[in-house]
């Protein structure tokens, strides 16, 4: 059964100033698959995306013309429901 959910976690950036601190994002399943054939996820806004394999490998995806892809960005699946 294919995950519908996925808690990204992105790494601490060394600029920001923040300590063990991670940014999280909540995505759900889209109806499109990308570039290496694996599902897409995305946000509400539809602003981050990632292709997420089933051995949970992340590739962040743009949705924009100046934005430069996260590296080092984990998922953890939700639980349905």
């Amino acid at each position: 059964m294919d995950t519908e959910r996925y808690e990204l976690m992105f790494p601490d950036s060394p600029e920001d100033g923040r300590d063990h601190n991670q940014d999280v994002v909540i995505v759900a399943r889209t109806e499109r698959s990308g570039p290496g054939g694996h599902p897409v996820y995305a946000d509400v806004t539809g602003i981050v995306q990632a292709e997420i394999s089933d051995q949970g490998e992340v590739r962040m995806l743009p949705s924009g013309g100046q934005q430069a892809p996260a590296q080092g960005v984990r998922a953890r699946p939700l639980p349905s429901g």
